[in-house]
């Protein structure tokens, strides 16, 4: 597999593109489940099969590479991209994983999204795992899933990359108690432990999808509410979580930042930093994080090197 700073991708594959649409890859027709059962028996459904199904499951959209990656931090050798690949090919012919691409007036998008089938959470359910997929999850719009994708990639480079990294959330349920609403930070949460230490991260995914700029604003007030309010122990965090918005590249991370400015929805409680996509294949983490610092009445976009988050 190709390792990340091998990468030369100017664009992030998780940005918008113009006209966009999600297009299905997967199987058509009908699977029972005695057909299943007998592919488990006669060994071609195996331990690493139900791995594949357990990841798709938490992380609800994910590429066969976030998968290899994942697959290689729980100890499971997929020994090549190929081999998942067929795994992949094997789990969707059985209905027990569905697949995607995107298309747009480019062109098919270089990567396939993989997603839950009925069969899959009949599956999980067999062997007591939770899971809450319903069918109408997959029918979730392409800025949605991009969202989610490029949540999964800041994820695993932070568990790869970070030596302090503990522990992560795909999907942190954060509670704006005035408003009286519960919403998800778009792009998970990681915890990092230090000395006995910890600190957590908060992802914010902004996509330059329709009305974006409206929809970062009334997200940004869901998040103000969350803070100026916050106390130990609130929607699970032992200490007030730092926020990073994880944006689709360098130019995009000014117009967020001004767009924040605009609509005067800072957070006072914390200092808001930003990343891009592309940042998270970096060899280290340590220098990915930005953050805009007023310097003779105009904001300067700095670099900031954070120690933790070196190996």
């Amino acid at each position: 597999m190709v390792q990340d700073n091998q990468i030369k991708a100017q664009v992030s594959p998780f940005a918008i593109r113009e006209g966009e649409i999600k297009t299905f890859d997967g199987k058509d027709g009908y699977v029972s489940m005695n057909q299943i059962v007998h592919k488990i028996n006669i060994g071609h459904i195996t331990d690493i099969h139900f791995a594949i199904l357990e990841l798709v499951n938490q992380f609800e959209f994910i590429t066969s590479r976030q998968l290899y990656q994942m697959l290689e931090v729980k100890g499971i050798d997929p020994k090549s991209q190929d081999k998942l690949n067929n795994k992949l090919d094997a789990l969707v012919k059985s209905k027990i994983l569905t697949r995607y691409y995107f298309t747009s007036d480019e062109g098919k998008g270089i990567y396939r999204i993989y997603c839950l089938e009925k069969m899959g959470k009949y599956l999980l359910n067999s062997k007591e795992i939770e899971c809450k997929w319903q069918p109408s999850d997959n029918t979730k719009p392409v800025p949605m899933i991009k969202k989610r994708l490029a949540g999964n990639q800041t994820i695993i480079a932070y568990l790869r990359k970070v030596k302090a990294f503990d522990e992560f959330i795909v999907k942190p349920a954060i509670n704006a108690k005035v408003a009286g609403k519960i919403f998800k930070a778009t792009g998970g949460c990681v915890k990092l432990t230090k000395n006995k230490k910890s600190i957590q991260f908060l992802f914010e995914v902004i996509r330059r999808e329709s009305e974006w700029e409206k929809k970062l604003v009334d997200k940004m007030r869901l998040y103000q509410d969350f803070y100026a309010n916050f106390v130990i122990g609130d929607s699970g965090f032992s200490t007030m979580p730092q926020l990073i918005f994880v944006c689709e590249d360098e130019k995009h991370m000014a117009e967020v930042f001004k767009e924040i400015v605009r609509a005067q929805v800072e957070i006072p409680q914390i200092k808001l930093y930003f990343t891009t996509d592309l940042r998270q294949n970096q060899e280290t983490l340590e220098n990915t994080l930005v953050e805009f610092k007023l310097v003779d009445g105009k904001y300067k976009m700095e670099n900031i090197e954070v120690k933790l988050l070196g190996m």
